[in-house]
């Protein structure tokens, strides 16, 4: 990166812009980055795709040339390619962000791919259907609130795996919006909606662009955290 300085912080000044956004807002901003989106994250080192697939196939019981796969705020389709190179087939998508979404029908991964405010709309997919679901880097202030997590529930059928990943933005309530979202997985545990599989904490997944300074020795990375929850073998819904 010692090459790159002034093309992070031309990343640095584009994403400032998007503070202070509301959700829509900010999905219209998604709309016209789409075209440069992975070219930008592979720039900025973004691993948060990778590394959540791994720690979701390191876990996961099952063949998956079979299952079901939600992706939600799938973006461009980065997961789906993840999840495809260890033997995933059967995607569907929904993000907030038409470009996105038309970025990712370009992968040709994807079966059915919908539009959605999460948060805002409720979440369009069958209850009960998908094997796994997966979210990675959504959960957080201004992009999908904590509420949405009993939708993702929703959407697995029983014995199904539901894995997150959030981030810990240092230029966010980061903590907050954490401290949040795990008491409602602990409350969904407690009211037999799903059981915990694993927790992981996520280590530099992705360079902190607000933060970082021109100085190579001095590039600071964002940290996350990794869930996988399974969803309970009863019928009860999650909603």
């Amino acid at each position: 990166m010692s090459n790159c300085s002034r093309t992070v912080d031309d990343m640095k000044t584009f994403l400032h812009v998007t503070k202070g956004f509301d959700s829509q807002q900010r999905m219209k901003f998604y709309d016209i980055w789409a075209e440069t989106y992975d070219q930008d994250h592979n720039m900025m080192c973004y691993r948060a795709p990778h590394m959540t697939v791994k720690f979701l196939s390191d876990n996961f019981d099952g063949s998956p040339e079979e299952v079901q796969v939600l992706d939600v705020a799938c973006g461009s389709g980065w997961v789906a390619q993840q999840m495809v190179e260890l033997g995933f087939r059967h995607f569907a998508g929904v993000d907030g962000s038409k470009g996105m979404l038309e970025q990712a029908a370009k992968t040709g991964l994807y079966q059915d791919l919908k539009l959605a405010l999460l948060g805002t709309e409720p979440l369009p997919t069958q209850t009960g259907w998908f094997d796994v679901v997966i979210i990675v880097g959504a959960l957080r202030d201004g992009f999908v609130p904590v509420s949405v997590v009993r939708e993702l529930c929703d959407a697995a059928k029983p014995g199904g795996y539901i894995c997150m990943s959030r981030v810990d933005p240092k230029s966010e309530s980061g903590n907050k919006y954490k401290v949040s979202m795990e008491k409602e997985l602990q409350l969904m545990e407690e009211e037999g909606l799903w059981t915990h599989v694993i927790t992981r904490e996520m280590d530099k997944y992705m360079m902190d662009v607000y933060n970082i300074c021109k100085d190579v020795h001095d590039e600071q990375y964002l940290n996350g955290t990794m869930y996988l929850y399974r969803k309970s073998l009863n019928e009860s819904l999650c909603t």
